[in-house]
């Protein structure tokens, strides 16, 4: 069994950084950082293979964020750059249960943390 722990969420103004830890227990595969927004679906904004040899981001992300993968600790860091109101939401990390290719489909993923809220002023 997978236990997902995130942190580092938190109060940022527009155009100011923040970087969210996502601490796992468990073996891993692709993971991925999603969000999720009142009243809008989960989508997942950045992904990463099991060895983080390939990573990917949505287009409302490329370029601002960035994902670090320890495979020694077994964390998976999210850095957040020039944050717009938009991407105001809660956080999640997520992981798959077997050997998977880069998804930004939250239903791929088998395993959730509990969230960590991220809130951008403008």
């Amino acid at each position: 069994q997978v236990q997902l722990v995130e942190s580092g969420g938190g109060l940022v103004q527009a155009g100011g950084s923040l970087r969210l830890s996502c601490a796992a227990s468990g073996r891993t595969f692709t993971m991925a950082w999603c969000r999720q927004s009142p009243g809008r679906e989960r989508e997942c904004v950045a992904t990463i293979t099991r060895a983080a040899t390939n990573s990917n981001y949505a287009d409302s992300v490329k370029g601002r964020f960035a994902l670090s993968k320890d495979n020694r600790r077994n964390t998976l860091d999210l850095h957040m750059s020039n944050l717009r109101s938009e991407d105001t939401a809660v956080y999640y990390c997520a992981s798959t249960n077997t050997w998977t290719g880069l998804t930004f489909n939250p239903s791929d993923y088998d395993y959730w943390g509990q969230g960590t809220q991220v809130t951008v002023s403008s």
